[in-house]
């Protein structure tokens, strides 16, 4: 049940900080245990970049606030209540998946209870980016990386050897003047992957283009992991077989960021191809989109 009204006021804005900030302050310790995680674990870094990536996709939907009408809705209640369980049952069951998703429900669900499913659905790509906020569990990263460090090391062996580079592979390690490079060290695969789909899901929602061309994107998104991690991954090579450790290591450090602007462009480059060749991709501008 939901109980419509024509315009926002204060107490509307009030009453959504308060209901938000509670949520918040309720389960602040799994917040703060997320933040640890994103900022130690460089596996999990896309944590930090998915509340900027919120805040764009609002932006780049910001003409949709004259839609935005507050709604008082008891979907929000529910909601919380189903992250408080999933928070319960998660901490009771040592996972941390449950333990995290729960929070963020509940800080959804607050909000939720003074914007109204309109609002959600209205900037539903920004709440969805919400999600990249949770950490990958161990499972799913090794499922991912795995199979993807053995290809970007497969390939790094096979463009090194065309240059006429002397390097050896055995598995995800490269040897190169005597030196072994292991692929899950210096450049993880899970790394690009969970970061360059955040990347690509900002890119896919802020570039008018239609469903099917974002389904696209996103479906490639790990053949582009694979490429920035190869094109990361062939210097840093050459830095460990002929340079000296400190340089490869601030090489490697630097890389990483470096290499979503690179996929970044990629993506961009592919778009333009697909304009230059008259394939049908933009319906109608992002802000304007309902």
């Amino acid at each position: 049940m939901t109980t419509l009204r024509r315009t926002w006021d204060f107490a509307d804005g009030l009453w959504l900080g308060v209901l938000t900030l509670t949520a918040v302050g309720v389960t602040i310790e799994l917040w703060q245990d997320m933040l640890a995680i994103g900022l130690r674990d460089d596996e999990n870094s896309h944590l930090i970049l998915a509340p900027f990536v919120a805040a764009w996709l609002v932006w780049v939907r910001r003409e949709r606030l004259r839609f935005a009408r507050p709604q008082v809705s008891l979907i929000g209640p529910f909601v919380v209540g189903v992250g408080w369980i999933a928070a319960k049952v998660g901490y009771q069951s040592e996972i941390m998946i449950a333990e995290h998703g729960g929070a963020l429900l509940i800080v959804f669900g607050a909000a939720l209870t003074m914007l109204g499913p309109r609002v959600v659905r209205l900037f539903l790509p920004a709440a969805i980016a919400l999600l990249f906020v949770l950490p990958v569990p161990g499972r799913i990263r090794q499922a991912v990386a795995l199979p993807l460090q053995e290809a970007t090391a497969a390939v790094t062996h096979y463009l090194l050897d065309i240059i006429s580079v002397p390097v050896e592979r055995l598995g995800n390690v490269l040897s190169i003047n005597g030196n072994d490079v292991a692929v899950a060290e210096a450049c993880n695969g899970m790394r690009m992957v969970t970061a360059l789909a955040l990347i690509t899901f900002a890119f896919v929602f802020s570039v008018p283009m239609r469903h099917s061309i974002r389904l696209m994107f996103l479906a490639v998104s790990p053949l582009i992991a694979l490429l920035v991690n190869v094109i990361r991954l062939v210097p840093t090579v050459l830095f460990y077989g002929y340079g000296n450790v400190a340089a490869a290591d601030a090489f490697h450090e630097a890389s990483g960021w470096v290499m979503l602007f690179v996929a970044l462009g990629i993506l961009w480059m592919m778009f333009s191809v697909l304009r230059w060749l008259e394939i049908p991709v933009s319906p109608h501008p992002v802000g304007d989109e309902e």
